[in-house]
Order: structure tokens, then sequence, then C-alpha cells
């Protein structure tokens, strides 16, 4: 056979051609079948951005004031003036006055003239703010109510007709399961719940009992002495009296035991006590009173207001009184 001779350079040629045919061969074949994956391009990365705080103001907290005291009052002492009297003038305790000035303990070392120092009353915290309550709890506290005292021979049928508010209504309000209430019982009388008077002309209804007043002045037991030439008794004020409305002051003397009683009637919430109501002589006399508002009702035959009772009387108090008052002496 004859012999085929190849260069070296032919031969690398032939060899490399027959590889890229054969390479083509197969990237066809292998395409046709679906085996050949296109490859997934990788993503280039990206810069993460940087995030920068911006810094933020710290709030300075706002200090709370703080109240300054006031310096105290500058006061003369006037006649017929002690260290009660002048507490309940300036809204402070007796107590405060006699430690700040040095007095004694009675407060029988003050003078007319005498200037003392009465520090001022503390300013009270206004209340936190409540609660809205209920429409229930509302209407229960929007309502006008007044405090009554069981007398005797009261009933609850006659103290309804008496306040114009029905029986259930009484009941209801203070948690009662039957009709009988006994003596001196507190009950609370719900004027809201008044039936209202039938007719064109309805007849006005009487005002309510007052409440006991609250006594303030002289303390119970305080003593007072021939430097005392009257005694100022004091007490809270009920409401507003109307014109025919009185509050009745009753001094009587214990000690005496022969009933003497002095009975005034004043539409102030003070009372003096006139020197002429001092004992005559040197024994310490233990003196009573109470306050109680009265109201008018007529008059009798020689024109002078009959009076009745409007209200609780307070609780008395006492006080004692020594020393004989100076007889005045006779003119010609």
């Amino acid at each position: 056979m004859p012999e085929l001779t190849l260069s070296l350079p032919v031969a690398l040629i032939l060899l490399a051609a027959a590889i890229v045919i054969g390479a083509l061969a197969l990237f066809f074949t292998l395409q046709a079948t679906g085996r050949v994956v296109e490859p997934t391009p990788i993503p280039s990365a990206t810069s993460t951005p940087t995030i920068t705080l911006t810094p933020t103001e710290t709030p300075i907290p706002t200090e709370t004031p703080t109240l300054t005291p006031e310096p105290p009052y500058e006061y003369i002492v006037k006649a017929g003036d002690n260290c009660y009297s002048i507490a309940a003038f300036f809204n402070v305790s007796a107590n405060v006055i006699i430690l700040t000035n040095n007095l004694n303990a009675n407060c029988t070392d003050l003078r007319i003239g005498q200037k003392i120092l009465v520090p001022r009353p503390t300013p009270t915290p206004l209340p936190p703010p409540t609660a809205t309550l209920e429409p229930a709890a509302a209407t229960r506290a929007a309502c006008q109510t007044v405090r009554y005292t069981v007398q005797a021979n009261d009933t609850l049928s006659s103290i309804s007709a008496n306040y114009n508010v029905p029986m259930q209504a009484i009941k209801e309000w203070n948690g009662l399961s039957t009709d009988t209430v006994y003596l001196d019982q507190p009950l609370i009388i719900p004027l809201c719940m008044r039936a209202a008077t039938p007719g064109p002309s309805p007849t006005p209804t009487p005002p309510p009992p007052y409440n006991a007043p609250s006594l303030l002045l002289p303390a119970d037991g305080a003593p007072f002495s021939l430097a005392d030439n009257s005694v100022t008794l004091q007490w809270a004020a009920v409401g507003i009296l109307r014109e025919n409305e009185r509050y009745q002051v009753t001094v009587e003397d214990v000690t005496a035991g022969t009933g003497r009683k002095l009975v005034s009637y004043v539409t102030d919430t003070k009372f003096i006590v006139p020197v002429t109501f001092r004992p005559q002589d040197n024994i310490p006399h233990v003196m009573r009173w109470w306050v109680v508002v009265v109201r008018q009702t007529g008059t009798d035959d020689r024109g002078d207001p009959i009076w009745s009772l409007a209200g609780a009387p307070s609780t008395p108090r006492v006080f004692t009184w020594s020393g004989a008052a100076a007889l005045p002496t006779p003119t010609r």
C-alpha cells in the first residue's frame, strides 16, 4: 500500500480541527437533549449604605418651684382680743400664736397694745383630679340632699310628708328594707326626688331643717378670769339664713344652780357674752353654751316674735369664768 507522509505542522492542524469538530458535535447533541444549562450570572457585589445616626437632644427636666415662706403678720392686740379670737380671724391655730410669741398656755399674758406675730396659714394643696363618674353615680352625686336625725314620734311617713319626698326614695337612698325608723337614726333625704305639687298654684315647700352648727371658739373647757371683760363665742355657719331665721345662742351658768341663763338671737356667727353676765363672786363658774337655728312662726300678744326650732342644736361646750365684776358707782 502507498504510504501517506505528513509533516508535523500539518498533522497538528488536522488534530486540532478534529478536536474542534468533535466538540461542536458533542455540544449540539447535548443542547438538543436539554442537558446543557446556561451559566447563572454571578451578581456583582453592591456596597451596603452606612446609616449615620443623628444625635438627639436630651430634654432638660423642668424644676418644680418651691414655696417661699412668707413673713408673719404683725398684729396689735385690741380690747376683747384673745388668742382664740385672733387665731380664728387669721385662720390659724391658737397654739401657733402661743408658741410664736412665747405666751403661757392659757394666753392670759396677752396685753392691749401688745404687738404679736401671727404666722401665715399653710396653703392647702389642690386635690388630685378625680375619675369621671358613671352616669348613675354622677346623677346621685348631683342630687341635692339634706341630713336628718330621726326625732321622737317620727315615722317614715311623716318625714316623707315633711320633705315632700316619696317614702320609697328615702328607703332606696338609705338602704332601708322596711318602713321602720328608730330614734336618733341618721337619714339622707334626696331633695331632688321631691314629688311635683299638683295644681296651677303649688304650695311652697317649707325649708328643710338645718344641720347642727359646729362650735369653734372658745375651746371646750377654756378658762376666763377677771382680766377678761367679755367672752366671744364663735361657730361655723350652716348656710344662708332667711329673713325670718336666727341663731339662738344660749349661755347657762351651771355652777349657780338657779337657772341663770342668757338667751339671744343673732344673724352673725359670733356672740359676745356681756360683762354683766360674769359671776359676782370669786368662785370659778362653769358656763355651758350651745347654738341652734330658729325660725319665726308668729308673734305673741306683746308683738314679740315666736321662735320655733329650725334645725338640730349643736353639741354643748363649757368654759369657766371667775372674778367678781366691779359694781358701777351710783351717781347722784
